[in-house]
Parts: structure tokens; C-alpha cells; sequence
């Protein structure tokens, strides 16, 4: 039986995106966080002038959902609120969130390389240009 639906690239990206986000999701539920709980810890590591609306924006996370992930992130005591022109506030790390970070960015790190694995080898240095022309 000829499998029509794996012969649709945006069906198979749906279902390859799909299968490795609830594979990380597992990994990093291991270690506390969510998804976008991580995303958000590593895209401001090494940063001090991001504002939630960049992160979100960044991240396509909607408003609503970006002041309780915050909120939740600072309660926890990974991220805090500086002042960043006046009437802004960039969303810094805490010495506890650079802590968390590295232990993310290992267990990250790890199951990236996992799933280049999965790609034969011929195709390693072509998937994230791929992937990035789609969305970019």
C-alpha cells in the first residue's frame, strides 16, 4: 500500500515536527520545564535587552500567554525584570536561571544529535537550511 499522505511534505513535516516536539517535550518534563518555558530561558541567555514583546514575538508566543509564562519564570526564580530605556523592561536571567540553562542546554544538546542521527548522513548538512528556507 502506497502511503499518499507521507508523499505530502507539508503532512510529513507536520508529522516529523510534531513526533520530535513531544519527544523534547518529555525530556525536558524530566527536568521541570515545558517547551516554551526552555525556549524562552535560552533565547535570553547571554542577552539583556529583550522585552517580552521581542521574546514573544521571537518565540510566535501570543501576549496572553507571555505575561503568565513569565510570571511563572520569575516566580521560579530564573528570570527578572530590569529596566531597559525607561519604559521598557528586558527579561534577563538569574544567576539560578544561568544554572538552569546549562543543565538544559545539555540534555538539549544531547537530543538534538539523537535526531540528526535519525537523518542519513547524506542529508545532515542540507536539513537545517532546508527546514529555515520554509519557515524564514
Amino acid at each position: 500500500m502506497t502511503d499518499l499522505l507521507g508523499q505530502l511534505p507539508g503532512y510529513a513535516l507536520r508529522r516529523a515536527a510534531n513526533a520530535v516536539m513531544g519527544e523534547l517535550g518529555d525530556i525536558l518534563a524530566d527536568q521541570g520545564f515545558r517547551v516554551t518555558e526552555a525556549a524562552v530561558l535560552l533565547l535570553v541567555q547571554d542577552r539583556s535587552d529583550l522585552t517580552s514583546s521581542q521574546i514573544g514575538k521571537t518565540l510566535d508566543i501570543q501576549r496572553a500567554n507571555m505575561v503568565p509564562l513569565l510570571n511563572r519564570l520569575e516566580a521560579a526564580g530564573w528570570i527578572h525584570r530590569e529596566p531597559l530605556d525607561g519604559k521598557s523592561l528586558a527579561i534577563v536571567l538569574t544567576a539560578e536561571g544561568g544554572e538552569k540553562v546549562a543543565e538544559l542546554a545539555e540534555g538539549i544538546k544531547a537530543f538534538e544529535q539523537k535526531l540528526l542521527e535519525r537523518v542519513p548522513a547524506e542529508h545532515r548538512d542540507h536539513l537545517l537550511p532546508a527546514l529555515n528556507a520554509i519557515w524564514r
